[in-house]
């Protein structure tokens, strides 16, 4: 757990890291991955909607998160519906190629849709699909974990696209260089759409919840709830913020830069580097 960062890191930690610097390790490659901050108004500001992990996960075990993953093979596809900005405006919010770019959108798509139960998607570049919560859609739904069913197919076969105009791009993580498992992650914002509900249904999980962003980010300082930084930071970030409507405002002509945490000395041990607007949020916080 974080009470509020900076967080003094153990020696072995700090060892670590410095085996990698000198180059007697070698860091693993990350992985491409697309997280989503589902969000809905509440009466304190926006709400999150957060997984508990389950505690056996090889990554962010026992971790509250937002609903995401890793990019697919077939998250590639071209064929698949799409309506909002192009690949190409999306490569440059994101700062990737336009393929690379398709990948991450969709990706976003289907694991909030496998996660939490909501579909970012439509019979047209108007309108979202209303309910998604039948027998025969969850069947789909876990068609899509499973693999048996791509993304592609499953719009297709629905007659729907891809509502990509329903994201908006909000921050940008890898994974520090001592960490055995690492990612490649794209932070996404979105709106619950109307008619929709989010479900407990992912397989990942042992519980989820709606938390005001201002309350996640207080239980997370009391230890009441785990979060690794970037997640408590960007609940810290969107604490500020009125309501899912200012969010996705702020999206708009957004462009995220990859940000790959270190270490560094502070107040005579070592933490963790963070963004220059996270570290004036964090030193604004009560202590």
């Amino acid at each position: 757990m974080i009470p509020i960062p900076p967080v003094t890191l153990p020696q072995k930690t700090v060892d670590l890291a410095q085996e990698y610097a000198d180059g007697r390790r070698t860091p693993v490659e990350p992985r491409d991955a697309a997280t989503v901050i589902l969000t809905r108004a509440g009466e304190g500001g926006p709400e999150v909607y957060l997984l508990h992990r389950q505690r056996s996960m090889a990554f962010a075990a026992g971790m509250c998160v937002f609903p995401g993953g890793g990019v697919d093979e077939r998250d590639s596809d071209a064929a698949i519906g799409w309506a909002g900005p192009s690949p190409q405006e999306w490569a440059d919010q994101l700062g990737c190629t336009p393929e690379r770019a398709r990948a991450l959108v969709c990706a976003a798509v289907r694991e909030t849709f496998e996660e939490s139960g909501v579909l970012l998607a439509g019979p047209s570049a108007d309108e979202v699909v209303a309910d998604v919560s039948g027998d025969d859609w969850e069947a789909d739904r876990q068609a899509l974990e499973s693999r048996e069913l791509a993304l592609t197919e499953l719009l297709q076969r629905r007659g729907l696209v891809l509502r990509t105009d329903l994201l908006g791009p909000w921050a940008a993580w890898t994974t520090p260089v001592f960490e055995p498992r690492r990612y490649r992650t794209w932070f996404f914002v979105a709106e619950l759409p109307e008619g929709q509900l989010t479900r407990d249904v992912s397989t990942e999980s042992t519980a989820v919840m709606w938390l005001p962003a201002a309350e996640a980010v207080e239980q997370v300082e009391a230890g009441q709830l785990a979060m690794m930084p970037p997640t408590y930071l960007n609940c810290l970030e969107l604490a500020q913020l009125a309501g899912p409507d200012e969010a996705l405002a702020a999206t708009r002509g957004r462009r995220v830069e990859m940000f790959t945490p270190s270490i560094e000395a502070v107040d005579g041990g070592y933490a963790m580097t963070m963004l220059d607007h996270h570290r004036t949020l964090v030193a604004g916080r009560p202590r």
